[in-house]
């Protein structure tokens, strides 16, 4: 029998390990990093790992005293590294509604490198305003957020009716979270092809603040 204790433990190194950067000094392991790094497809399993790194880096704090003397509770800042072609519209939502509630307590540091496409978009933007940097050379995309309905013509039709409603939410957030407005995007997206842009227009769009 496994107590609660042990259960708990392992939830933790589930979460931990994965997520944060270790680096290594004369061989021994220094102190982990709130670092999160998203390198791949946004799916269950990569969202899972985001919301769970999110949700734990929040608890961590520190006792920091004040200029009256009282001790208050900090929360350091998380970064949050994204490269990723996209995925899941579900999963984006999983992370971008997690990266809100956790921004309550302590900032989110944003990092796009090398390809921020679809639905990472909508995660870059999400960081801490003022906090969101690029890389130089770093490729944005924008689409139409894409499905593939099968079956009998009713289900064909309400999965279409979901998949419009899943684009109207994404357009709503990253007009939200950026300087674009609800016209621009869909403007672009009715393109029906890949959009792509440069890092320069991605701070120009608001999607993030800073070049490095």
């Amino acid at each position: 029998m496994i107590s609660q204790e042990e259960k708990e433990s392992n939830v933790e190194a589930e979460f931990k390990e994965p997520i944060n950067l270790l680096f290594e000094a004369d061989g021994q392991k220094e102190e982990k990093t709130r670092t999160i790094a998203l390198y791949e497809e946004i799916t269950e399993e990569s969202a899972s790992a985001v919301v769970g790194g999110l949700l734990y880096l929040q608890k961590e704090s520190h006792l920091s005293p004040q200029e009256s003397g009282e001790l208050e509770e900090v929360h350091d800042p998380i970064k949050l590294i994204v490269s990723s072609v996209g995925g899941s519209a579900h999963e984006m939502f999983s992370i971008y509604d997690t990266m809100r509630l956790v921004k309550d307590d302590c900032e989110i540091e944003t990092l796009g490198l090398g390809k921020v496409m679809s639905a990472a978009v909508l995660i870059l933007a999400a960081g801490t305003k003022g906090k969101r940097r690029i890389g130089k050379n770093c490729r944005i995309m924008l689409h139409p957020v894409a499905g593939g309905a099968v079956g009998d013509i009713e289900d064909i039709e309400n999965d279409t009716k979901e998949i419009k409603v899943q684009q109207k939410q994404y357009v709503k957030c990253l007009a939200e979270e950026s300087n674009l407005t609800v016209k621009k995007i869909n403007s672009i997206l009715k393109r029906k092809t890949n959009q792509y842009y440069s890092a320069e227009e991605a701070v120009e769009f608001g999607i993030a603040d800073e070049i490095v």
